[in-house]
Formats: C-alpha cells, sequence, structure tokens
C-alpha cells in the first residue's frame, strides 16, 4: 500500500465533507480519528477512488480482534491496497478497563493472527509513545502511528522501531498568521490531551516540565506540538517531523471545522 509522505487526520464524525478534495489534492492517505469501528471507515472508502484509509486509532478495549480481522477481510477485498489497520490502547482515563496495556494489545495482535482469515502485519500499525510500546508496534505490525509528539519524540521512535518500519505521526496545526489567534485555537485543542497522563508522561520524557503542561501549556510547549502560523512556516515544522524520521506525516488542520478545505489546499500548495 503506497500512502505518500502527508496525509490528513481527521475525526471520522466530522463525516464526509471534504474527502474527494482530500484525495484530489494529492494527499497520500486519509486517517480516521475519534476511535472509529471499521464500519465507520467503510463510508470514506466508498467516498473516494484511490486514496487510502486507515483508522487512526481502532480501539482495542471496544472490539474483539476476531470480529475486526473479519471486517478487515470484507473491507480489503471490497477496496484492495487502500485499508490499513489502526490499532492502539487508548489511555487509562477513558475507559475503566484499563489494566496491563502492553499484555493487552499483544493480545490482540495474537487475535488478529489467530483469526481465519488473519490480518497480515503489513496492513496494520499500533499507537505508540513509550518504548516498549514502540518495541510491540515493531514486532507485531507494519510500524506505529504517534499522536500529540514533537519531532525529538519522532527521531526516538525512528531509532526504537529500526529501519523499514513505518513512523507516521499525526500533527494537529493551526493555518493562521495571527499568532495569538493561532495559539488560542491550538490551547483549545491541546486541552484535551494536557489532562490524558499518557500524553503528559510522553511530553516530560522530551524536555518539557510541569510548568510547561500547567494553565493550558506554555508557548513553548503549544508551538512545538501544535504548529501553526502560514502554510510555508507549518511545512518547515512538517520537515522536522521527516528529518526526524517520519515516513510520513498525517495533519489535522484546527479551527476551520470538521472539513477545512482551504486548509487542506493551503497546505498542499506547500507541501505536496
Amino acid at each position: 500500500m503506497e500512502i505518500g509522505t502527508i496525509g490528513i487526520w481527521r475525526r471520522h464524525q466530522d463525516g464526509l465533507d471534504g474527502v474527494e478534495e482530500i484525495q484530489d489534492l494529492g494527499f497520500g492517505a486519509l486517517w480516521l480519528g475519534g476511535s472509529p469501528s471499521l464500519a465507520q471507515a467503510r463510508p470514506f472508502l466508498e467516498r473516494t477512488r484511490t486514496l487510502p484509509v486507515a483508522t487512526g486509532i481502532l480501539n482495542v478495549w471496544q472490539h474483539e480482534p476476531a470480529d475486526v480481522a473479519a471486517q478487515h477481510a470484507e473491507l480489503t477485498r471490497a477496496f484492495p491496497d487502500r485499508f490499513l489497520l489502526g490499532i492502539g490502547i487508548g489511555h487509562p482515563e477513558a475507559t475503566s478497563r484499563y489494566d496491563k496495556p502492553l499484555a493487552t494489545m499483544r493480545a490482540f495482535f495474537d487475535g488478529l493472527d489467530a483469526a481465519d482469515p488473519p490480518v497480515p502485519r503489513d496492513e496494520r500499525c499500533a499507537a505508540a509513545l513509550g518504548p516498549k510500546m514502540l518495541d510491540l508496534a515493531a514486532e507485531r505490525s507494519l510500524g506505529t502511528h504517534p499522536y500529540f509528539t514533537t519531532p525529538e519524540h519522532t527521531r526516538f521512535a525512528r531509532e526504537r522501531v529500526g529501519a523499514g518500519k513505518l513512523v507516521a505521526p499525526e500533527v494537529a496545526v493551526v493555518v493562521e498568521t495571527d499568532q495569538e489567534a493561532a495559539r488560542e485555537r491550538a490551547r483549545a485543542y491541546a486541552a484535551t490531551y494536557l489532562g490524558l497522563t499518557n500524553y503528559t508522561r510522553n511530553l516530560l520524557r522530551f524536555g518539557f516540565t510541569e510548568r510547561d503542561l500547567a494553565d493550558g501549556g506554555s508557548d513553548r510547549l503549544i508551538d512545538a506540538v501544535v504548529p501553526h502560523g502560514s502554510a510555508e512556516a507549518i511545512a518547515e515544522a512538517v520537515r522536522a517531523h521527516l528529518d526526524a524520521g517520519a515516513d510520513h506525516v498525517c495533519l489535522q488542520p484546527l479551527g476551520h471545522g470538521g472539513a477545512p478545505v482551504d486548509d487542506y489546499r493551503a497546505l498542499a500548495r506547500a507541501l505536496l
């Protein structure tokens, strides 16, 4: 499956508006957030002709691996070489069942392997931040899809998973040249993730402090995690991830609705 260098990330709940534009502009893949099921991914494949679609990510607490494998087989028969199964453990605040995340992910991979037919290793990837989950992603899948990270984490992820494995970070961006307005939108988005321990622990591992995490995030943190400015300035931030070892960067434009077509166009001009 060819997903190119630059993709788009958007919540599946935002619907199908603008999806054809993502394809026609030349983005390499569409990543669906908001913990989609495979059934919820299907309309995006049906609406487009050639655009690869990935789940970013399917939450393993909400699904049984045998069911996922059966749906994966159905989707890939209908849309050959266009669907990538991204799975992830989510975060402790999202489920009362959260326990032994590494073992749970390993068991889910076991279930995908044991299904008839199984989900091929090169048709699945895993969300991962910490070293042990990155190791598991490299061992059991195509690679990793980190979220809410910096180029420093991308470099770490590349070193950890090694050559030949996919590193495809999500990068939220604000296409807005008014710095204060852009930071306001970035902070509104970041507020959720600064309240989730898996993301805050990861930021602390990469040079940020408790002070950076407080009060909605310091300017230093917000600017590093959510690049903003002109599309050309954002392109420089994206290249920092690519230079750090990313194969593919999926961009999540913020602040202009669920289908920000003007942002897609501006980013395509700057990056494609």
